[in-house]
């Protein structure tokens, strides 16, 4: 059974009781001691697996590179033995937050990995590498780690159930920090408080702006996530020594929701498992098949779909105009709707590029595919007939296709939209999709054997063949890992594969 909990702004003297903040509700939900049903530890592993996959596919891009050459100028700190990082030999390690930091980037970079969409964003593969990195440090075994890494999943996807951040230009990652400080609370086995006050520094410590996903996306895209997983793992050894934090983070009259969210008249429902309900959030996520925006999975399996179908569709001059009528948060965020020209320039970013549905559909419509490398090649995006495609095609909000994005009917929820292509002889193309190929109500859902071939085909070019299949029998064997297993929870790079790697000199 789910509790749901009204959640609002507090005068000073009204002097909410702890126990009646959400912060103190979500470390009540960490320390609960159920068990993780057969299900969900499937799908964790099929998580450690994903985050492997696109970890291993950017262990030589540049925003990997500093973020792990940073990691290595730090040292194991005190009180463990350290842990691992992407790529790297398994003797050396870094300090557990260092750790959270490379591996974070490394995972997040290709906008490759799970997601779940509901009033706001979120990547909740976010919550592992922390929840490791510490799980690691400290010598937890492999059920401990489950049972962190359900808790964090939970609480993200919770907050994400509820809780606006983009509506007032607040960046996804404020849910993840609360969430993977809940996540080591329960690996660890802390009491309530010291995740009460560890959830409030992790929120207070990680709202930003979203300029990070606006305009000409900078790199920082990717340091986001791993920047709260960071201070999360800080805000719990902060904890830990019984330091407190602002309360009531949430609900106070200068808290995060009377200034930085809905305002001090402002009421959230934000659900939760009730004592003794075991933690199912991740099963309502979703992982990518292809590298980008989770909005644009479906409409490349459409765009794909379209091109095989009708050739004549990939050349522009056939083509008058190209309208994809899809949610609000789609049109906004991804499409025209944003106002951001950025998104039609052939020189843009890859991070900028990944977030234009009409770069997408058009490069996904002329291949009849998609690559996470080739489709974000400067040379692709400059091709002078993609260049002229790309432009003819814009976004529309569309009420029924909003409504089905925030719809709670798991058989309702889309993700996709309807497609309008205006023909030069006059004629129309008209088609849709609801949820991508890969989604579990799509043509073709992942399943284990899904996540195990994404892995192989983008460990191979990097990671030799007994390393791919030494990760992959660990990790199918999660619940049951020694402590000392748990420490080989990392992939190992093919040699000298990362000392060719540019490692940018820093302060450090």
């Amino acid at each position: 059974m789910t509790v749901t909990h009204h959640v609002r702004v507090h005068r000073s003297e009204e002097n909410l009781a702890r126990e009646d903040q959400l912060a103190w509700k979500i470390a009540e939900v960490a320390v609960d001691q159920v068990e993780v049903e057969p299900a969900v530890v499937d799908m964790i592993i099929n998580r450690i697996i994903d985050n492997a996959s696109v970890a291993a596919a950017s262990l030589t891009r540049g925003p990997i590179n500093a973020a792990r050459a940073q990691a290595f100028s730090h040292p194991v700190s005190t009180g463990g033995q350290g842990a691992t990082v992407f790529g790297a030999a398994l003797g050396r390690r870094t300090s557990p937050e260092w750790a959270a930091w490379a591996n974070g980037v490394a995972v997040r970079e290709l906008d490759y990995h799970d997601t779940f969409l509901a009033a706001e964003y979120s990547h909740p593969g976010d919550n592992i590498p922390p929840i490791l990195a510490v799980a690691q440090h400290v010598g937890s075994d492999g059920r401990a780690l489950v049972r962190g890494i359900a808790t964090g999943y939970e609480i993200q996807m919770d907050l994400v159930r509820a809780i606006c951040l983009h509506k007032h230009k607040i960046d996804h990652v404020a849910h993840l920090g609360p969430s993977a400080a809940a996540g080591i609370g329960t690996l660890l086995g802390l009491d309530v408080e010291t995740i009460y006050q560890a959830t409030g520094q992790a929120l207070h410590t990680t709202t930003a702006t979203r300029q990070s996903r606006k305009g000409e996306i900078s790199t920082w895209k990717a340091h986001a996530p791993a920047f709260a997983g960071k201070l999360a793992v800080e805000a719990v050894d902060r904890a830990m020594r019984g330091q407190t934090s602002p309360a009531p983070i949430y609900e106070g009259e200068d808290g995060v929701i009377a200034w930085m969210l809905d305002g001090k008249d402002a009421a959230y429902e934000v659900p939760l498992p009730a004592a003794g309900e075991p933690k199912r959030a991740i099963l309502d996520s979703y992982t990518k098949e292809h590298s980008a925006e989770y909005q644009a999975q479906a409409l490349i399996d459409l765009a794909r779909r379209l091109g095989t179908e009708n050739p004549a569709l990939r050349d522009p001059a056939n083509v008058d105009s190209i309208v994809i009528h899809t949610s609000h948060h789609t049109h906004n965020v991804i499409g025209s709707g944003a106002n951001d020209p950025q998104k039609y320039d052939p020189t843009a970013s890859r991070e900028t590029l990944d977030h234009s549905i009409p770069y997408i559909f058009a490069v996904a419509l002329q291949d009849g595919g998609w690559h996470h490398v080739d489709s974000y090649a400067p040379s692709r995006a400059a091709r002078p007939d993609t260049v002229e495609l790309w432009h003819r095609v814009t976004t529309a909000e569309d009420a029924e296709w909003t409504r089905r994005y925030h719809s709670e009917d798991p058989a309702e929820k889309a993700f996709g939209g309807r497609v309008e292509i205006r023909l030069t002889d006059g004629t129309t193309v008209v088609d849709e999709i609801a949820v991508a190929d890969a989604h579990p109500l799509g043509a073709r859902p992942f399943v284990r054997e899904n996540y195990i071939a994404k892995f192989r085909l983008l460990a191979e070019p990097v990671l030799e063949p007994a390393e791919i299949e030494r990760f992959l029998e660990l990790v199918q064997r999660l619940p049951e890992l020694t402590a000392a297993e748990v420490g080989e929870l990392s992939i190992i790079a093919k040699p000298g594969l990362l000392e060719a790697a540019d490692a940018p000199k820093g302060l450090f």
